[in-house]
């Protein structure tokens, strides 16, 4: 019996800085990790409000891509925090909306 597969999850360094990403999209597994896990987003939701044209299994890949890799990951959503928060105090005039 053949042997059928998906990839769901690449990595080019051209495309998002060669951080994973759902194939085919620039959207990052750490976005989905993101919405998921910090934000506390149902998969439904991130495929119905926020990603409409991603696939439920297409969520499942980057977050089951996630939790493989869950340390890296994290690491580069703090990273990612402390830039924004020296930003921040580097430029207290400018305020998100």
């Amino acid at each position: 019996m053949p042997v059928l597969t998906q990839t769901y999850i690449e990595s080019d360094r051209a495309i998002c800085g060669g951080k994973p990403r759902i194939a085919g999209t620039r959207i990052r597994v750490l976005d989905i990790a993101v919405l998921h896990v910090y934000e506390g987003l149902s998969l439904e939701e991130i495929s119905s409000t926020i990603y409409p044209h991603l696939t439920l299994a297409q969520i499942h890949a980057a977050l089951a891509y996630y939790y493989e890799h869950r340390a890296e990951i994290d690491a580069s959503i703090r990273q990612a925090e402390r830039v924004e928060t020296q930003f921040h105090q580097q430029h207290p005039n400018l305020v998100a909306e």
